[in-house]
């Protein structure tokens, strides 16, 4: 018999042993090499020298469990070797992972201790590597104070005791190199906590994961870097038309045919892809599509951040999406959720026992508003882990952008928390010192590191320099979103029109901070859920006043300092509320009874042709050069006149809107300039449904309105926008 520790054997068959790398595998005891192994149910096992393929030992069968050993004869060195294993009959050759190294090196750890690493992707998770000559995966997972962790999975019947991980203590995490283990194989981490319980755990780095209600990972290989290109700093830049269709994948078009089934990422590359190049929007925004337990939270609480969801086919398939994205002229934008995760208990939440992820006082580390978890930014491996996947999404898939969620819920520790709900930070205040930090680092690193892309946050406070470099006190982020101008420009939509005089300022105020921020304009998800109708039912009046006014808006919207958002489904004016789990009424728009839905989409089709060929709407979107105004007060008739300038002094269009339904024959108009205005837009045109009231050619008069020397006599439409521009004759 071998004299091998017994309490160890007994630990090790238990699944309890904390540091099996040192015990089992190969090691040098009293000068000879020995070799232990546990391999549960096999009833023999020999020892094959790898090089040779030569038969050296046949090792003793010391616990009915399962464990074996043996003393190598006539060997002092560490070699490689493979295991001959017999179970129930049948014999197989197999590599031990506990002979090979390390799978971190020195570098590594001390990077992700200090919260460096600004790819940790590339070290965490799975990684196809070769080791010395075998090929295998490498698995690693951070959980400092976990008492053990093992893989489980498909390649070892789910067992725990089967491959127990390595602890590099540097700076806590668990890695083992698995030989023979699949793409597509699915896995957990079965962890002992620091209190002793087991649980079983996805990998917060997986880059593949199961499709709900399973939720394992899948083993994945790293997606191939994606190339930054000029050609999309360009398209992305603050002085470049910006058109962006949100978009939630489950719901855009569904097949009613096949079960109501959704779109595959491969369907979605075709069909969505040729709709918006149809329809002239520049980019396209995504709802979260990292992997989500729950289809009615819309991806807003995600779970496996590194990987694109399942339920509409594979990673390589969302890649496929954003490359024939970008091969037809479109961006992608990502919205991304750093600010909260769910509960589940495959997830993040006390993952290793104690609140690694979180932070463990619910003042600081639950949303009450959603009944989630708040990461815990702070901490150097949390923002690492957060900041990494803002840089994965864009070098690994080629995302354009990170819209950023609830930025507001994160920078603030009283966000939606009454009295003694909340802990001040270190001065007394309410601002998330630690979430400001980090939402500076993230966009110096997207920045530096991937200067071609952007991110932009949904903020609705009065948060200063939201859209300003962090060396200037801003958060860094390229845009902002402009919730202040959609709540006010809603409200005044909604008001009969005989009443809009008397809330005139809501279209005007916005343009006081216009230039505070670089602003998106939204119209997105959020305006058509949650009984808020869809924005066709916004509107007042009969049904023709309802197209009409939501055509003056669009076309108002488009003209407005700020690049554009718009939501699916409000492009053809869908009649009902957006329900995530069916089709949009596609129907509305081939309907021969009503060319309405299908006159409010050709607007919006025209608007962004208008907009990408006039760089007098999105040149200068966010200095003061860019926007004057003519009439701001004109409120007894509820009609707003500007001018939108480009850089050249011969770019530039008169906008006009009418929010009545009287039409204003004869209006004056004071105008920049002498020569002929004609219209290139006008929402009331028959095309779109109108009652095709408007103006041909306008040449001007030397006759003063507005300030101005020059002016026209023009047709104001009713409930509409005009589009003019200037010419010399």
């Amino acid at each position: 018999m071998i004299p091998v520790d017994s309490a160890q054997i007994a630990a090790v068959c238990a699944g309890l042993h904390a540091d099996p790398f040192s015990f089992l595998g190969m090691h040098l005891c009293d000068g000879a090499l020995q070799v232990r192994a546990w391999l549960p149910n096999a009833s023999e096992c020999s020892l094959i020298e790898s090089k040779t393929g030569k038969k050296l030992a046949q090792l003793e069968r010391i616990d009915d469990r399962g464990f074996f050993s043996v003393v190598v004869p006539r060997r002092k060195n560490h070699f490689a070797y493979r295991l001959q294993v017999t179970w129930r009959g049948e014999t197989v050759d197999i590599e031990d992972p506990y002979r090979f190294p390390p799978v971190l090196g020195d570098m590594d750890l001390w990077l992700l201790g200090e919260g460096n690493q600004l790819r940790p992707y590339e070290r965490l998770g799975t990684h196809f590597r070769t080791m010395d000559g075998v090929d295998g995966v490498a698995f690693a997972v951070w959980a400092p104070n976990a008492r053990r962790v093992s893989v489980v999975g498909d390649f070892n019947y789910w067992d725990g005791r089967r491959h127990v991980m390595r602890l590099r203590r540097e700076c806590g995490v668990w890695e083992i190199f698995l030989p023979n283990v699949q793409e597509g194989q699915g896995y957990k981490y079965e962890i002992i906590d620091q209190h002793g319980a087991l649980q079983i755990k996805a990998d917060p780095y997986g880059f593949s994961a199961e499709m709900r209600p399973a939720t394992a990972s899948r083993v994945a290989r790293l997606p191939a870097w994606v190339e930054g290109t000029q050609t999309r700093k360009a398209a992305n830049a603050l002085n470049a038309p910006v058109s962006i269709y949100e978009v939630h994948l489950a719901s855009w078009r569904r097949r009613p045919e096949e079960g109501n089934r959704w779109l595959s990422y491969r369907e979605l590359a075709v069909e969505l892809i040729d709709y918006v190049k149809y329809m002239g929007f520049t980019h396209i925004e995504l709802l979260p599509v990292n992997e989500h337990p729950f289809d009615g939270s819309w991806g807003y609480q995600p779970l496996g951040l590194y990987a694109p969801t399942s339920r509409f086919g594979t990673p390589d398939d969302f890649r496929h999406l954003v490359l024939t994205a970008h091969e037809n002229g479109i961006g992608v934008i990502l919205d991304w959720v750093p600010g909260h995760f769910p509960t589940d208990s495959h997830g993040l939440a006390q993952f290793d026992g104690s609140h690694l992820y979180e932070h463990s006082d619910p003042r600081e580390g639950f949303h009450q508003d959603w009944n989630t978890l708040i990461y815990n930014f702070g901490r150097n491996e949390v923002r690492n882990y957060l900041i990494g996947n803002a840089l994965y999404w864009i070098e690994r898939y080629g995302i354009d952008g990170l819209r950023v969620d609830a930025v507001a819920s994160m920078l603030y520790r009283d966000y939606s928390r009454k009295d003694g709900e909340w802990i001040p930070n270190q001065f007394g205040g309410r601002e998330n010192l630690e979430a400001i930090d980090f939402m500076r680092r993230m966009n110096e690193v997207v920045g530096v590191e991937r200067p071609e892309a952007i991110t932009l946050a949904e903020e609705s406070t009065a948060f200063p320099s939201v859209s300003r470099p962090p060396a200037m006190g801003g958060l860094g982020f390229h845009y902002k979103w402009n919730m202040g101008w959609m709540n006010d420009t809603l409200r005044y939509m909604q008001q009969d029109p005989v009443h809009r005089k008397y809330h005139h300022h809501l279209l005007t105020f916005g343009l006081v901070y216009a230039f505070s921020e670089n602003f998106v304009l939204p119209i997105s998800h959020d305006e058509v859920v949650h009984g808020k109708g869809s924005m066709l039912a916004k509107m007042p009046g009969d049904c023709w006043q309802q197209f009409a006014n939501l055509r003056a808006y669009y076309a108002y919207m488009w003209a407005h300092p700020g690049k554009k958002l718009l939501f699916m489904g409000c492009e053809f004016a869908q009649g009902r509320e957006w329900n995530h789990d069916t089709s949009l009424d596609w129907h509305l728009v081939d309907d021969p009874d009503n060319g309405w839905h299908r006159g409010v989409q050709h607007l919006v089709r025209d608007l962004n042709q208008v907009y990408r060929d006039s760089p007098a709407l999105y040149q200068i979107d966010f200095d003061h050069r860019g926007f004057e105004w003519i009439s701001h007060d004109d409120a007894d008739n509820s009609i707003f006149s500007f001018i939108r300038k480009g850089e050249d002094e011969n770019e530039f269009i008169v906008v006009v809107s009418n929010f009545t339904p009287v039409p204003r024959h004869g209006y004056r108009l004071g105008v920049p300039r002498a020569g002929v205005y004609r219209e290139i837009l006008n929402t009331d045109s028959e095309y779109y449904g109108g009652s095709n009231t408007g103006n041909l050619k306008l040449p001007t008069e030397c006759i003063a309105a507005h300030a101005r020397p020059e002016s026209v006599c023009m047709t104001i439409p009713p409930l509409a926008t005009v589009y003019l521009r200037w010419s010399k004759d």
